[in-house]
This record gives C-alpha cells, sequence and structure tokens, in this order.
C-alpha cells in the first residue's frame, strides 16, 4: 500500500507520516525542507519496513507541485492514499491584511490540494480504488475573524473535499474531510496554555489511520476533531 502526505515533516503531517509507515504504508511525502525530508525518511527506514521517498517542494508553486507530482509517479504504480495536509495560517482580519495574502494562502490551502487530487483522484478513479483525505479546520465550520482569509482557504478546501466526495463515489473512491480544532503544534510554540487544552498531532494521525482501515463499504465523509474544553 502507497500512500502520498503533503507537508509531511512537522506537525500533524508528521504524525501522519509516522502512522501511516507504521501501519505498513510505503510513503511518498514532500515538505520545503531538505533536510528535513531526509530526516524523517531515515527516521522510517529504521523503524519500518517501509519504502520512503521525499521531495523538497513548495506547495504554493505550480511548477514544482508538478514535480513532485511526476515524482511520486515514478517511485509507485499505484497510490492507494492521498492526504493534503500542506497548509498556510497567517492570522489577520481581511480588511486589515497584505492585498495578497488571500491569493497566497489559497495557492497553498486549496490549489495544491485540488491539484493533486486531481492528478491521483483520475488515477483512482480508473483503479476503482483509492481515499483521498483533506485536513481541514474548525475554521470552515466556525469563521475565525482574526485570520479571515485563512477561514476563507478552508472553506473552500471543505466544498472541495465535499463535491470530490459525490463526484468520486460512483468509482469507489473514499473522500474525508479531517476537521481539527486547535491542534498542538509547531504554530503554538512557547505558549504557557497547558497541552491538556489542546487536539495533539497523534489525535489527528490515529483519525487518519481509523479512516482508511474502515471496511471497504464505510467512509467518513467529516471527521470533526475538537479540544475537550472548546477552542483556544
Amino acid at each position: 500500500m502507497n500512500a502520498v502526505i503533503t507537508g509531511a515533516t512537522k506537525g500533524m503531517g508528521k504524525a501522519i507520516a509516522l502512522k501511516l509507515a507504521e501501519a505498513g504504508y510505503n510513503l511518498a511525502i514532500c515538505s520545503r525542507g531538505k533536510a528535513d525530508i531526509e530526516a524523517l525518511c531515515a527516521e522510517i527506514a529504521g523503524k519500518y519496513n517501509v519504502s520512503a521517498f521525499g521531495l523538497e517542494t513548495d506547495c504554493s508553486d505550480s511548477v514544482q507541485l508538478a514535480r513532485f507530482a511526476a515524482f511520486v509517479q515514478q517511485h509507485f504504480s499505484k497510490v492507494d492514499v492521498l492526504v493534503n495536509n500542506a497548509g498556510s495560517y497567517v492570522p489577520a482580519a481581511i480588511l486589515d491584511e497584505p492585498d495578497d495574502l488571500l491569493h497566497n494562502q489559497m495557492k497553498i490551502n486549496l490549489y495544491a490540494a485540488h491539484y493533486l487530487s486531481r492528478v491521483f483522484g483520475k488515477q483512482m478513479r480508473q483503479n476503482r480504488s483509492g481515499h483521498v483525505l483533506n485536513i481541514c479546520s474548525i475554521a470552515a465550520l466556525k469563521p475565525v475573524v482574526a485570520a479571515g482569509s485563512y477561514t476563507v482557504t478552508k472553506f473552500a478546501l471543505l466544498g472541495l473535499t465535499r463535491v470530490l466526495r459525490e463526484e468520486m463515489m460512483p468509482y469507489d473512491v473514499k473522500v474525508t474531510a479531517i476537521i481539527p480544532g486547535s491542534t498542538l503544534t509547531g504554530s503554538w510554540e512557547g505558549t504557557t496554555i497547558p497541552s491538556s487544552r489542546f487536539v495533539e498531532a497523534e489525535d489527528i494521525a490515529k483519525a487518519v489511520l481509523t479512516c482508511i482501515q474502515l471496511s471497504e463499504g464505510a467512509n467518513i465523509d467529516e471527521l470533526i476533531i475538537r479540544p475537550l474544553k472548546g477552542e483556544i
């Protein structure tokens, strides 16, 4: 079994990569840090009996994204799982944000997932098997005014996921939106808030694994994972 994960060397992406490797998935991963990719691939090779390949990729760059897709196809004749995890969070109110903020976040948070879902979704459609999982955000359900454009991009990503779910359904391809609330990743570095107030990255990884291990006829359309005591 083969899985593709974007933004795979930190936070939720890294937790998902390690969890899928533990479950026996060969991995093709990308992130913007070459050293981080090499370190994660080495860690996986040292712990698990699977293959792990990675390519330095800025998912906001369409040329680099296409190069990554070709890289995956060179290593895998079939992709069983695609996890669109790469994302950008920039807190700013819409009226006061830089002019290009929405455009820049859309490239990472929506366009990258759209492109890779089309590339590998066509293969899954032909194979009549596969699973696409998009890491969305609770902001897709409840607007975060302090991160207005980010919220817009996550609404769009959830919309993309819902459309793909319906489009792929006749071809036995599963599509899932993972919708995390406040999750303890590097973006919260330095916080004094207790870790017990957060969702852990490991929780998201476990959720992804659960989704892809369901029976052939079952699909989790949308999975919301929030802190027990609500958002921070």
